[in-house]
């Protein structure tokens, strides 16, 4: 027993066996909640995340500005799969691109983008 509170364990999970709602805290949390849409807004952004070749097409970016040929050497894949997954980061406000001459090169949207991937690289590095 732990502050009169019995825990089961549940798998790896630590579950406690109490009925009392804390209503400050539910209170607290419920007060501060976002909107519907901006928790449907953050959970497709990160959907967006969730590729294993955006992911790398933006931490190539975060390296250097590049052309959709640039991206495809790195990558070792075809413009066109590139081309698509740019299409994605694109609309999802990861991405921009400049036109120079016939050339369009891309770069990440902001700094929020770098800090996002790296917050993540952090993240599985300290496992």
């Amino acid at each position: 027993m732990e502050n009169n509170i019995e825990l089961k364990k549940s798998s790896d999970i630590e579950v406690c066996n109490c009925t009392e709602v804390h209503k400050d805290c539910v209170g607290c949390v419920k007060e501060n909640m976002l909107k519907e849409d901006t928790f449907t807004s953050i959970a497709e952004l990160f959907k967006v995340f969730g590729d294993y070749t955006r992911i790398k097409i933006i931490y190539a970016l975060l390296k250097k500005e590049l052309c959709v040929c640039d991206i495809a050497e790195v990558l070792g894949m075809s413009q066109s799969s590139i081309s698509h997954q740019l299409r994605v980061l694109k609309s999802a406000r990861l991405v921009k691109f400049r036109k120079e001459g016939k050339v369009v090169y891309y770069s990440l949207d902001d700094e929020h983008i770098g800090n996002i991937f790296n917050a993540g690289l952090e993240h599985v590095e300290h496992e």
